[in-house]
């Protein structure tokens, strides 16, 4: 390596080169990620991705909840996908396991908490957030959401940005549980599209739906008027996730 390249920092010292071959190896590792994920996946079409939190209980009604909506989803015809994790994670996996239609789990590597749920027809394993948030969104129809911490906010603002930007096509944003989300809806509308930080009419990307008959339903009465299928202008748009 030429000292153009070799760089340093006061407290680190130089960078040497098994440090950037190991950076280097890393991208092989992410590229076997996408290889399967989209090998794999590509035949679910149409799925439902739904997120909530890893901590919730399987006795909480949450998670009851949860398992009856991805058990509705499952029995109208859709794969249904979660983080395979414990929790809503589970009683999604579960409620679709149950159903007619394939349970997902994308399941992640943590130092805690994860751990993969026995209900999955497919499970893969990720190390990377990033190519495991590609797979939640690139084969999904609808999102619901439920409630949850840090990593379901982190996925509800994923498919929020990505859809208000239109690097992905519109599909239904669907929250549960109105208590829980009134606060958050409240200050999307009273900061942020009052600061013009978004525009008032974003807020319409997002549905609050109760049970899951309706879920299910809103989600069909989308698709009445675009179709399941991506548009060719609508795939060519989401090859750039």
């Amino acid at each position: 390596m030429t000292e153009k390249f070799k760089i340093s920092h006061p407290s680190l010292g130089p960078i040497n080169d098994s440090m950037l071959t190991r950076e280097s190896w890393k991208i092989f590792q992410i590229m076997a990620e996408f290889v399967e994920g989209f090998e794999r996946l590509a035949k679910i079409r149409p799925s439902v991705s739904i997120f909530g939190s890893a901590r919730t209980p399987v006795d909480h009604p949450y998670y009851k909840l949860t398992e009856e909506i991805a058990r509705e989803l499952s029995d109208a015809g859709f794969s249904v996908v979660t983080g395979g994790g414990p929790g809503i994670m589970e009683a999604g996996n579960k409620g679709a396991y149950e159903g007619k239609s394939p349970s997902i789990g994308l399941n992640i590597q943590l130092p805690f908490e994860q751990s993969g749920n026995q209900y999955q027809d497919i499970g893969l394993s990720f190390r990377h957030f990033f190519s495991r948030k590609v797979m939640f969104v690139k084969y999904a129809a609808a999102y619901v959401v439920m409630p949850g911490g840090f990593g379901t906010l982190d996925e509800l603002a994923e498919i929020l940005t990505l859809v208000q930007t239109q690097k992905t096509r519109k599909i239904p944003i669907i929250l549960v549980h109105k208590p829980f989300w009134d606060g958050l809806l409240e200050w999307f509308k009273d900061t942020l599209a009052s600061e013009k930080m978004i525009d008032i009419e974003d807020l319409d990307l997002i549905q609050i739906i109760e049970s899951p008959k309706d879920i299910a339903a809103a989600i069909f009465n989308h698709y009445e008027k675009h179709g399941f299928e991506p548009s060719e202008e609508e795939k060519e748009v989401m090859l750039d996730l």
